[in-house]
């Protein structure tokens, strides 16, 4: 693929942008660490869910999505569609809390529920399992996305791109801290959703795949265009669609869709001015993240399965590319070559600006993690403020080196995913409970952490050694969040909870809704004064009908199907009528 003088223009001009917004916003950073990690808590809620929608818009999303409709079809992405349950679960249950928390990390959490070293343990344990393995992963996940974009435009090897693109992104998170992170994440969303639009405008329009009639006519796509699966083959469907909406969004933790909020959600959500720009930041991101942004990959997913319909016609087409890398996800950049000169450019650099977004976000949260939850927790717990920033922005260029290591082993997109999903199963309802359930303590929370680490590993890698045979993937999802659940549950009962002041301490803070802390004997009720469970559970299910019904919609719409779209959006428009009588009963 040939970039003329003009699309280098573009990149440049955007590279420039976005580290003058950067370095523009260096030496607030630079003052303390409240400001680095959080902006000084007084962010507003458009901008932290821009910033939180511009993250999950990273270079591997596309390459995911267009590795699940290649391979599965559409209705595969219910895989990740499932997860606009667990979002709006925390808009409405746990946003409000997480601000009211006012801790610096939501690992620093498990300091203000949970008594005594056990919980310093956890602190510092979950820290590190977070902050550097997960974290690392998901980096190299995206990075790998960018190694395989960078292949495919530029002609550059995995090499140069990891050494060029990890370098800038480091510079620039390490110096700009949160404030300079989210501030650009406005501009690279934009930037983002101008060049999805614009690549799937010009994969439809391609003579061969002849515009959306001729695409979703193609014979090509016979048996992949459904948006639920055939349950007629009901191991399929079980998989795609029936475990992720029974079992994946709530037991399951996975960055950015973690049960109750965590992460860099949680983060954005610490960082808002108040509780109510807390709950609208969530709202907004996962209306954007799965109303707003799928269709354009989808539809540039569907046109590569005519332009590029085996993985020797993708490696034909670009045999310089290194044949290991050669999966389909990489079916996303190669339709990128039928871009014009000037477009090309941008769209380039929106995923330059889709790298860097989610790359810096994570950076800066996993530096958050080691300064605050280790560094200052256990090693050096009297230093100034500006000393931890400057350990905050050594520990980001320590994470991106891993992370570039990592992405030089992975192969694709999907493999990391389900390595994760796996990796988390079965510890998503520990995480929901805390808040409300007073019993939960902290062998609960480890020993879920421990007991789904060690069936995920057996079922990666320990059945081969042992010679059995290999489970299925949506199988091993459900038989570890079986396995994990039970243990830890017994261990919940096995163990003593935290120490009544801490109880107490925790319940006057953050004043969780239900009557889940009157067994404490404790004399704990809820707040009369508080919202209503009841309020915020028609809110959580008006809230996915607005977005499922908008999602499906576009996509009916899209196919030519008038009825079906129209009774979508009707659909849409009543849950959003309800939605908004609700906001006064949970907070808005």
């Amino acid at each position: 693929m040939q970039l003329t003088s003009l699309d280098w223009t573009v990149i440049a001009a955007y590279g420039v942008i976005a580290l003058t917004l950067g370095l523009y916003f260096a030496r607030r950073a630079g003052s303390e660490t409240e400001q680095f990690f959080l902006g000084g808590r007084s962010m507003p809620w458009w901008l932290l869910g821009t910033s939180m929608v511009a993250t999950t818009f990273s270079t591997d999303t596309p390459n995911l999505v267009t590795d699940l409709v290649r391979t599965g079809g559409v209705s595969q992405n219910w895989l990740w569609w499932a997860f606009l349950i667990t979002g709006m679960c925390t808009v409405f249950f746990y946003a409000r809390l997480w601000r009211r928390s006012g801790v610096l990390t939501d690992v620093g959490f498990y300091e203000l529920r949970y008594s005594g070293r056990p919980a310093a343990f956890l602190r510092g344990f979950r820290a590190i399992y977070l902050g550097v393995f997960f974290n690392v992963m998901i980096m190299a996940t995206v990075t790998l996305a960018a190694i395989k974009i960078g292949g495919v435009v530029l002609g550059a090897s995995k090499y140069e791109v990891v050494l060029v693109a990890g370098t800038v992104t480091a510079l620039y998170s390490a110096t700009s801290g949160l404030w300079g992170v989210v501030v650009t994440d406005l501009l690279l969303f934009a930037i983002a959703m101008i060049g999805s639009f614009a690549a799937a405008y010009y994969a439809v329009a391609q003579p061969d795949v002849g515009g959306l009639s001729g695409l979703f006519a193609n014979p090509a796509l016979e048996g992949k265009l459904g948006l639920l699966p055939d349950f007629t083959d009901m191991r399929t469907a079980t998989a795609v669609f029936i475990v992720p909406i029974a079992v994946q969004w709530w037991s399951t933790w996975y960055p950015g869709a973690e049960p109750g909020g965590g992460g860099y959600v949680a983060q954005r959500m610490l960082a808002a001015k108040d509780e109510s720009h807390a709950l609208k930041a969530t709202l907004w991101f996962n209306v954007a993240h799965y109303a707003l942004r799928p269709w354009p990959w989808i539809v540039v997913a569907l046109a590569s399965l005519i332009m590029y319909p085996t993985l020797e016609s993708i490696q034909a087409a670009f045999p310089l590319v290194d044949p290991s890398i050669v999966r389909h996800d990489l079916a996303y950049p190669a339709m990128l070559v039928f871009l014009p000169s000037g477009l090309l450019g941008l769209v380039v650099a929106s995923l330059a600006a889709a790298y860097m977004s989610t790359i810096s976000t994570h950076l800066n949260w996993g530096a958050s993690y080691m300064v605050d939850d280790c560094y200052r927790r256990f090693v050096a717990p009297a230093k100034d403020e500006r000393h931890y920033v400057q350990v905050g922005r050594a520990a980001t260029v320590g994470l991106i080196m891993l992370a570039s290591i990592v992405s030089l082993w992975l192969e694709n997109a999907l493999q990391a995913f389900q390595i994760l999903l796996q990796i988390g199963a079965g510890t998503g309802l520990v995480f929901l409970l805390r808040w409300f359930w007073w019993r939960i303590n902290v062998w609960s929370e480890l020993s879920a952490m421990v007991i789904s680490f060690l069936v995920a590993i057996y079922f990666q890698f320990a059945h081969v050694a042992l010679g059995f045979e290999a489970v299925d993937p949506s199988l091993q999802l459900v038989l570890g969040v079986l396995i994990t659940s039970v243990g830890w549950v017994t261990v919940t009962f096995l163990t003593p909870p935290a120490q009544p002041d801490t109880l107490r301490t925790f319940h006057e803070l953050i004043k969780p809704m239900g009557p889940g802390w009157r067994g404490a004997g404790l004399g704990l009720e809820p707040d009369p004064d508080a919202q209503g469970p009841s309020a915020a559970f028609l809110a959580w299910f008006l809230a996915c009908v607005v977005v499922y019904g908008a999602l499906c919609g576009t996509g009916y719409a899209l196919y030519g199907q008038v009825g079906l779209s129209m009774a979508c959006f009707a659909a849409t428009a009543a849950a959003a009528v309800g939605l908004i009588k609700t906001f006064p009963r949970v907070g808005l």
